[in-house]
């Protein structure tokens, strides 16, 4: 955010909600300064980071027992073992070997299964724990740590295998990526903790993600390297970040104290389903989902999030409105296959975060443009971005369907609760939007001046109705400079959140 408003990077190749109001606690007042991390909430959290499952404490019938005293026994016995064997991980820390690509390599069907206090230990020496293309491979009860992945790269399932299962695992305190994905990935019960870059970084080189689930795991303290201060912009950090992910649950999670977003859907993604998940005291948005189609965001606990970035943009004065949900270029596309042809955020608690929902179209993303921050890349409709083009562009389909819109985004049944006491802010910390910049470049696109402000914020059937507001609300609609109070919101020719309720917090 900032600049034109969005920052963005490609990839490298390589609980039922509780409504209930939750007792928010204070920040130390300076611009950048974070949260101090978080108690457990009221609503139910999966607490496996303090709390391990732990795992069997004898070797399974018929399992290859594996020695922490034996440097490399691991791989060793790995490479000799067939497919679909099960390891277990004798109490200790096992080590590979001193080179750095030593990894172990999982053959089709394999399962690691640690005893209590089983650890994998890359001594900041090994990049990568378990890499290969087999799939279905499991891992349970298992510590990873210590391994130093580059930028952009992941730990475990390094090469983006299908169908693996993570499962009552503790990924932590590596460099790159915890975790990649592959299709049919489960990720349950785990913890994914203070790893240098993403707890996991779902991205498969060349090819679509499908069917990921991430169910009950707690996320938290990860991007340790403080990536966008190294690279400003560059939109490559967060608790997990999806890329071209099409069909995804992300279930109750607790995503917490990350440096940067909490979750992250980044480019041509579609169908997910996040519900029932905590998010909290994440330094930036809590989610951001963003040239992707097709979502429900329903029954989550969404609370003190964004007050460390949208701090310091407020600080130097950009008038932005950086929202701790933030729907950028995406909407619901009937075209594109899904459990749902809209993007639905409902039934969710935002309390004491940075701003609430902002709904943001940037003119410059189309394909073909050299404007786009999305380069080489196109939307789900069009498959030859050359088709991207004049005079093909300027008129239907291509001028509609070369453009990543924000677009049939139902709000409703939310709760907004905003104390600004809490969030030690005067202003530029209350607002909801929907908003886009004026006009792009190069002069042949069609998208010149204000028709995507004008689209996106009358013709795209963006809706928020039925919702009740707690706190001194404000609205932007238009452009940054449209700040709005209830009555204009609610009056023509806006007409936004019919059947909604206000009350002014006692002293917000």
């Amino acid at each position: 955010m900032g600049g034109t408003w969005r920052r963005r990077a490609a990839p490298a190749a390589p609980l039922a909600l509780a409504l209930v109001l939750l007792a928010a606690t204070g920040c130390d007042g300076t611009p950048d300064a974070r949260p101090e991390p978080t108690a457990a909430p009221s609503a139910p959290v999966p607490r496996v980071c303090d709390r391990p499952a732990p795992g069997p404490a004898k070797a399974p019938a018929g399992a290859v027992t594996v020695d922490p005293a034996v440097t490399g026994d691991l791989a060793a016995k790995t490479r000799s073992s067939p497919p679909g064997t099960t390891f277990w991980l004798r109490p200790g820390t096992h080590r590979l070997g001193p080179d750095r690509y030593a990894q172990i390599v999982p053959k089709e069907g394999n399962t690691y299964l640690g005893a209590p206090g089983a650890v994998l230990d890359g001594r900041t020496t090994n990049q990568y724990a378990f890499g290969g293309a087999a799939r279905d491979v499991t891992l349970r009860h298992l510590t990873v740590r210590g391994f130093v992945a580059p930028h952009d790269e992941g730990v475990v399932n390094h090469d983006s295998a299908d169908g693996w299962v993570i499962e009552h695992t503790t990924i932590r305190n590596n460099t790159g990526a915890g975790l990649m994905a592959g299709a049919r990935q489960r990720v349950r019960a785990s913890c994914l903790r203070d790893n240098g870059q993403y707890g996991m970084n779902a991205y498969k080189a060349g090819d679509r993600i499908t069917g990921l689930v991430v169910e009950g795991n707690e996320i938290t303290g990860n991007n340790t390297g403080d990536w966008e201060r190294k690279r400003p912009g560059c939109g490559c950090t967060g608790g997990i970040k999806f890329w071209a992910v099409d069909g995804a649950d992300v279930r109750g999670n607790w995503v917490h104290d990350n440096r940067g977003a909490g979750l992250w859907a980044d480019t041509n993604n579609n169908d997910f389903r996040i519900e029932d998940n905590v998010l909290e005291a994440n330094d930036g948005a809590a989610l951001i989902y963003e040239t992707s189609y097709n979502a429900v965001v329903r029954g989550n606990t969404i609370r003190r999030n964004n007050w460390v970035e949208g701090r310091r943009y407020a600080d130097r004065g950009d008038t932005f409105p950086f929202a701790t949900v933030y729907v950028s270029e995406s909407g619901g596309e009937p075209r594109v296959p899904a459990r749902t042809d809209r993007i639905e955020i409902h039934r969710n608690v935002l309390e004491d975060n940075w701003s609430g929902i902002t709904l943001w179209e940037n003119a410059d993303r189309f394909c073909n443009s050299p404007a786009n921050t999305s380069s080489g890349d196109c939307t789900l409709l069009v498959k030859d971005t050359a088709r991207c083009a004049q005079p093909g562009i300027a008129a239907a389909p291509l001028h509609s369907d070369c453009r990543w819109k924000t677009q049939r985004v139902d709000i409703h049944h939310n709760r907004f609760l905003l104390d600004k006491s809490v969030v030690d802010c005067a202003d530029r910390c209350d607002r909801m939007a929907v908003l886009a910049n004026y006009g792009t470049y190069p002069d042949w696109s069609p998208y010149q001046g204000e028709r995507v402000a004008e689209a996106i914020t009358h013709g795209q059937d963006n809706r928020w109705h039925d919702n009740v507001y707690v706190g001194a609300w404000k609205f932007v609609a238009h452009d940054p400079s449209r700040v709005l109070d209830r009555g204009q919101w609610q009056g023509a020719p806006y007409r936004q959140d019919a059947g909604s309720t206000f009350r002014t917090r006692d002293g917000g």
